[in-house]
This record gives structure tokens, sequence and C-alpha cells, in this order.
């Protein structure tokens, strides 16, 4: 789990094609002095697994599932730095909300401009989870916890404060670009078992 508070941007160094998977080398942060093989890091939030650790680079596969829900696409993952989060431990605040490293969807972004100090976004997201997101609710767009100041229809709006500007790569992003999407897992587990005791009371 994360808090989707991010500890570090880097930048990824290398892609390697994979059969239906994609191998990833990120420069390593100098303040991830604590981790090693086997450890999860969320990269742009998606939960990836360490695969070799150097003091210079982390290298990550993201397999056939994770790509089938990024529409098999590097472009996300090259045009711009990652987002990294390592793993909370028990006894850690949390400064965001909890995070699972598991992307829902892309998002498209349709409005990202400054305001003041302040950075906007717009993004929009698929309508069928409309449910899943509400004004004030949390969101995680690329691994960052953010707070929804608005929705309408099927799109979603955050403000970032200049803090998240300068420490993620959200700013980074411009209309018609994509980002990695995550509901909050507690709406998600809420609907899932709702829809589950209906169904099962309307067997016969």
């Amino acid at each position: 789990m994360f808090s989707g508070i991010i500890e570090a941007k880097s930048s990824i160094l290398m892609t390697q094609d994979l059969d239906r998977a994609l191998r990833i080398r990120v420069q390593r942060p100098l303040t991830f002095d604590d981790i090693k093989l086997g450890d999860s890091v969320a990269v742009n939030g998606v939960c990836l697994t360490i695969e070799e650790c150097t003091p210079e680079l982390l290298t990550f596969t993201l397999a056939a599932e994770t790509l089938k829900v990024l529409r098999w696409t590097q472009a996300p993952w090259t045009l711009h730095s990652v987002n990294l989060e390592r793993s909370l431990r028990f006894g850690d605040r949390i400064h965001g909300h909890l995070v699972s490293g598991h992307v829902d969807e892309l998002g498209e972004v349709v409005k990202a401009e400054s305001f003041g100090d302040s950075w906007l976004l717009d993004v929009s997201f698929d309508s069928g989870k409309s449910d899943l997101i509400w004004k004030k609710g949390s969101i995680t767009i690329q691994g960052v916890s953010l707070t929804v100041n608005e929705v309408k229809g099927s799109i979603l709006s955050v403000c970032l404060i200049p803090e998240t500007v300068k420490r993620t790569n959200l700013s980074e992003f411009r209309v018609h670009d994509f980002v990695n999407l995550e509901y909050d897992w507690m709406a998600k587990a809420l609907i899932h078992s709702f829809q589950k005791q209906i169904k099962e009371m309307r067997s016969p």
C-alpha cells in the first residue's frame, strides 16, 4: 500500500520490449537508500516489484494486465519524468489516502493550465465509474493523492498546490495526454460488496 505522497521524480533511462511485457530501468533517487530486491515501488501510481537494484538503477517489469489497462503504449512512460513512492510501513503517518497501486484506467487531460502559483487539471474518465468520484473525494492521478474539486459529467477537476507542482510530474501533462487513474479503493470495495448483496437478494 501507498499514500499517494510522491517522494521523488526520476527518469526512465531504458525500455525493453518483452513477450507481452515491458521492462523499464529507472534512475534511482539518492533518497531511496533503504530499498532492496523484491520491494514494491509505485511508479506513476503503478505498484511494481524491483527486479534489479543497483546504486544507479531500479529495474521493473510491467506485465500484460498492467499494459492492457495502459493500452499497451510506452508513450506516457517515456515522454515525461516518473513519480516514485516507496511502500508504506506500519506506523507511518498517512498524509494522502490509502492507495493500492492498481491503476483502474487511463484518463485524458482536457484542460491543463496555471492558476497563479497553482495548476489546474481537468481529466475525463469512464462515465460508468461516476459512483466512485465525488466532490471532495479522493482520486489518485499518476500516483498522486488529490482531492476532487468538481465533477461535471465524466470530467473531474483537481487543483495542485505549488508543492505538488514541484514534487510531481503532473504539470508536464497537456491536453490530450493520458494519465493513470486509481479510484478510492474503499469506495470500490463498498460498491462491490453492495452490488454483490443486491445480486444475492435477487437470486431465486
